[in-house]
């Protein structure tokens, strides 16, 4: 683990590589990379940004799949005092060109292709007139008929590897902006969100511990993709531990099954989604007997119930909390725990008494004690500088006393930990509760011929009532009615579903986690049916 004094993410890469010269920092297609071979990557990177003209103060996107040179282009960028800008590699012309243009990105480093995905016809697609500040397009794994020109830029081959190694000191300041991660934008447009690289460094050395990745014959596989705050925040803590990592260039549940039994993995993170899909591809007990800690983060539905099944099968599924405002991975529940209370969101800060989080009432504006509901709000050491060239949203976000609000709903424990429940957009007062909406939509799926349920409120009659749609299971002709009389001998009056409708599929967006329900979208829809009805 690294020592507390060093604050820049080049110390990670060349201490590294003088303690373990000969150690195993990746193993990418069956082929490992010691400590040494990527600091030389590293190196080369940055000589070879340099020669393209950059300087410290510039900004350089990114929009590639997890690769090992993905993690050498961000630790030379911060070597060279530029700034990274991640762009996920599941978005594309609109979401590109807003990115691109709101952070005026001298270069962009792409490839071709990927799969199904053409990114070069996606660039082709993209207006060169709202990127001015765009000079050039460097190549990764280009071919020799690659164009010398794509959106009016100059075009050349990324390669890092014709270059010598950088000879120059680090004269970086690591409090000054050094990456921007983009907010989920379900909404609207993704703002960019500035992070320091000491405050990377910090944060994965607090990670370690936290989740023991410093345990003995620690293995880690890097899943999720670097494009996003969980991706690269699970990477450069399993690389400031010292451990070996096991890049994949994107989630495949038959590949990762592979190789977390080829390699003895002990530790992993994903979505609930990725859960899922490796849970029900290895059927029985203990499928992955190795595993240690496998961290996750919800992303779509409830995932209770099959968390707790996973539990009980000897997967060790634990709860975290995070965002592009205070990191990922910036809290996990403890292993003492009973399984329910393991695999809710939220947890402790891996920075520890160095985190306050408290709670404030969304009406009144009062913090509240200890089990009282309302929203998160934190002040630590991975706190955000601010959103970039934004800020009224700055301001907006970030407490007189410097607290961050998060827009999650959640409550605190008695132990010191807190619970995340929901996004304080999707909260619904009902009866004069505040109620998540997952809770419903629980005991819902639990009804015979309901493969999925999602619940919002909408004002019927001058009242603020719960609507729910349902994606009924194949083979089955439900009722409206008979559900929500189901419902009424259930739960709570306030929580019984007004209206119910069938649909075949939700409206979501991609983000770098995989799919997000759209709620706005639901709310809209709830008040389309109910005008046309």
């Amino acid at each position: 683990m690294r020592p507390p004094e060093q604050r820049k993410l080049w110390d990670l890469v060349e201490s590294r590589a003088q303690a373990t010269p000969a150690g195993v920092a990746f193993i990418e297609d069956g082929r490992e990379i010691s400590c040494t071979e990527f600091f030389l990557l590293c190196s080369k990177t940055a000589n070879w940004l340099g020669q393209q003209g950059l300087v410290s103060g510039d900004l350089v996107a990114v929009w590639l799949v997890n690769r090992v040179e993905w993690l050498a282009i961000l630790f030379a960028t911060a070597r060279l005092g530029i700034t990274l800008v991640p762009i996920n590699t599941r978005y594309r012309s609109d979401e590109v060109t807003h990115i691109l243009g709101k952070c005026g990105a001298k270069m962009l480093i792409f490839q071709p292709g990927f799969r199904k995905i053409n990114f070069s016809d996606i660039l082709a697609s993209m207006d060169a007139n709202a990127l001015p500040q765009l000079e050039k397009i460097a190549v990764v794994d280009g071919a020799a008929n690659t164009p010398s020109s794509l959106l009016g830029c100059d075009t050349v081959h990324f390669n890092p590897l014709s270059c010598d190694v950088l000879q120059a000191e680090d004269n970086t300041d690591p409090a000054a902006r050094s990456i921007l991660f983009t907010t989920s934008g379900t909404t609207k447009g993704p703002k960019l969100v500035m992070h320091a690289q000491q405050t990377l460094v910090e944060h994965a050395q607090n990670c370690v511990p936290a989740y023991g990745l410093d345990q003995k014959d620690a293995v880690l596989l890097a899943m999720m993709p670097f494009c996003g705050v969980f991706g690269l925040n699970v990477a450069l803590a399993g690389f400031t531990a010292g451990v070996p990592m096991i890049l994949i260039d994107t989630f495949d549940a038959e590949l990762c099954a592979d190789l977390i039994q080829r390699h003895q993995v002990t530790h992993t993170f994903g979505s609930d989604e990725v859960i899922r899909r490796l849970g029900d591809l290895v059927p029985g007990d203990l499928p992955f007997p190795s595993l240690r800690l496998f961290g996750f983060g919800a992303f779509t539905s409830s995932f209770t119930e099959y968390a707790i099944n996973s539990w009980k099968r000897g997967i060790p599924l634990f709860g975290m909390y995070g965002s592009s405002e205070v990191l990922a991975i910036f809290a996990v529940q403890g292993a003492e725990l009973s399984i329910e209370e393991r695999i809710e969101g939220g947890g402790r800060p891996v920075a520890g008494n160095k985190t306050q989080v408290r709670i404030r009432d969304i009406e009144t504006g009062e913090l509240l004690p200890v089990g009282e509901t309302g929203e998160i709000e934190i002040l630590g050491p991975s706190n955000f500088m601010g959103y970039f060239n934004d800020p009224q949203a700055t301001l907006a976000a970030v407490c007189a006393d410097g607290f961050f609000r998060t827009g999650d709903i959640g409550y605190l424990r008695a132990d010191g930990s807190f619970v995340y429940k929901t996004r304080k957009g999707d909260a619904i007062r009902l009866g004069g509760f505040l109620v998540n909406p997952v809770e419903i939509e629980e005991v819902m799926k639990r009804l015979d011929g309901v493969a999925d349920a999602q619940v919002t409120a909408i004002d019927i009659e001058g009242k603020l009532r719960a609507v729910a749609f349902v994606i009924p299971a194949p083979g089955w002709d439900l009722d409206a009615g008979g559900l929500i009389r189901q419902m009424a001998a259930t739960v709570a009056t306030f929580k019984v579903p007004a209206y119910i409708w069938f649909v075949d599929a939700y409206p979501v967006t991609q983000s770098s986690n995989g799919l997000k329900v759209q709620r706005n979208k639901l709310r809209d829809m709830a008040n389309e049916k109910l005008a046309a009805s």
